[in-house]
């Protein structure tokens, strides 16, 4: 697929993953204007991260995949999905919105660590019953190559933990970081599940 060297901007405090979904309400004029740009002309839109007046200079392209409701008013809920990353090359300030020329981002080749890969998924399948209170299906084959942005996509990890696993190149290197972040996350996850069950009990207390 060709993708568009300059394309439509949208500076937000999140950080978009490759096939992440990401539910958004439109409400801006210029983004409503830009959305409806995207809709007409079937094209994507770059999400990149906006902190302290400023724009991060790797970012992902957001496909819609469906609009859930439009207002009288010109706003929209919307669904997108990551899609391909980039770099900000050069940032224009042409329109009501910003656009960017961007230059698109490959992994490197990756070389499958099955023993890395098994201790990730049991971290991340504990920390995915705990969160939800459900059993992680599992990844599909075709996820297996970007694993890494799945986990990530589906736990409460910081804007700058996930910007910077957003601009390594090797899925190795993003499944090393993220093991390590489940691994200093899980022992508090833990804890807070056990407060949570005994804050949830009958408020008997039993003395022997």
């Amino acid at each position: 697929m060709d993708r568009p060297i300059r394309i439509p901007l949208f500076p937000l405090d999140v950080v978009l993953l490759p096939q992440m979904p990401l539910p958004l309400h439109i409400f801006e004029p210029r983004y409503k204007l830009m959305i409806r740009r995207c809709l007409e002309e079937k094209c994507e839109f770059g999400m990149v991260l906006a902190v302290n007046q400023g724009m991060a200079t790797v970012g992902c392209t957001a496909g819609i995949v469906r609009t859930i409701r439009e207002y009288p008013d010109g706003r929209m809920d919307i669904v997108t999905e990551g899609r391909a990353v980039f770099r900000l090359d050069d940032l224009l300030d042409e329109k009501e919105y910003y656009e960017g020329r961007v230059a698109y981002l490959s992994d490197l080749p990756y070389l499958r660590d099955l023993d890395k890969e098994a201790k990730l998924l049991e971290a991340f399948s504990e920390c995915h019953l705990l969160l939800s209170g459900r059993p992680w299906p599992g990844a599909s084959e075709s996820e297996v190559p970007i694993l890494s942005y799945h986990v990530a996509a589906q736990l409460p990890v910081e804007l700058e933990s996930r910007q910077a696993l957003l601009e390594m190149r090797s899925e190795s290197e993003r499944r090393t970081r993220l093991l390590r972040w489940i691994e200093e996350f899980l022992p508090k996850l833990r804890e807070s599940h056990r407060g949570q069950q005994r804050a949830s009990g009958n408020g008997h207390t039993y003395l022997n």
